[in-house]
């Protein structure tokens, strides 16, 4: 597997959980804080608006090492009993509807972020603008194209040349 893609693979998923990290810290700040209420202490003002956008980002940052890994759920219960070969034109389909899939939802996303640029709109307490949380997800979406697309090729790879070149969760389990 190119180093170059399993890096920016590796690189989404750590930034996500950084994310994900940051904004554990600042949700358990906020409940103390509203705890300690009667000491002056209070919530983080909007927490729950960066807790939407920021989950958000963590959970497409996380997407190209899923797919990258093999690791989106399969139900291989009727494959189990197939050749070789024929589970690998099987995971080629599926990492090609996988490619399709995530460069749809990257065009979209895309789409929605110019339409919240244009019409302005901002979060309700910090007011920042919603197109913001739509750019932070694009690009982990974009990342999640270009592995998707490297894994469709690897997959069909596999297919003419007849050798895996990475295993799937299901086929480690034989």
């Amino acid at each position: 597997m190119p180093r170059f893609i399993q890096t920016l693979a590796r690189l989404s998923a750590l930034t996500g959980g950084l994310v994900l990290a940051a904004l554990i810290v600042m949700t358990s700040l906020s409940i103390v804080g509203r705890a300690f209420a009667f000491a002056g202490l209070g919530p983080v003002p909007g927490d729950f608006e960066l807790v939407e956008a920021g989950i958000a980002f963590a959970v497409f940052a996380f997407l190209p090492w899923c797919t990258l890994n093999a690791g989106h759920a399969t139900v291989d219960i009727f494959t189990n009993g197939l050749s070789e070969q024929v589970n690998r034109v099987l995971l080629a389909f599926w990492e090609i509807v996988m490619a399709a899939t995530v460069a749809f939802i990257a065009w979209r996303l895309y789409e929605g972020m110019l339409g919240k640029v244009k019409n302005g709109e901002t979060t309700f307490l910090l007011q920042f603008p919603v197109w913001w949380a739509y750019a932070a997800c694009l690009v982990p979406a974009c990342v999640t194209v270009v592995v998707a697309l490297w894994s469709a090729y690897d997959r069909l790879r596999a297919v003419v040349t007849r050798r895996d070149t990475r295993a799937v969760k299901a086929e480690a389990q034989h």
